[in-house]
């Protein structure tokens, strides 16, 4: 094969997985935690929107401290998940050094 083919191929496939890391970057989650007592909206930047709290819970501060943990870490493993689809996708499961 063509050595400027493979390289045109590359700078192609890279072009668009960008695209898709920035469409996921200016996507946003949503994510309910403990029955929906505590909602977070994330981008896919990992730039936190708003998070909501249910009333009921800011009685107990370590319930809230923990739950915040719990339902913060998922909206990001959401993200990840989602750009992971997006990387696995665009290069066929192919592992590419120096990318996301």
């Amino acid at each position: 094969m063509d050595m400027n083919a493979i390289m045109r191929q590359a700078q192609n496939m890279q072009r668009q997985l960008a695209k898709k890391q920035k469409e996921v970057e200016e996507k946003e989650f949503v994510v309910t935690s403990n029955g929906g007592a505590i909602t977070i909206s994330i981008m896919g930047s990992k730039k936190v929107n708003s998070i909501v709290i249910d009333e009921d819970l800011l009685d107990d501060k370590d319930m809230l401290q923990d739950l915040l943990t719990v339902a913060i870490n998922e909206a990001i493993k959401k993200v990840d998940d989602e750009m992971n689809k997006v990387m696995n996708e665009a290069t066929g499961g192919m592992r590419m050094p120096g990318m996301f």
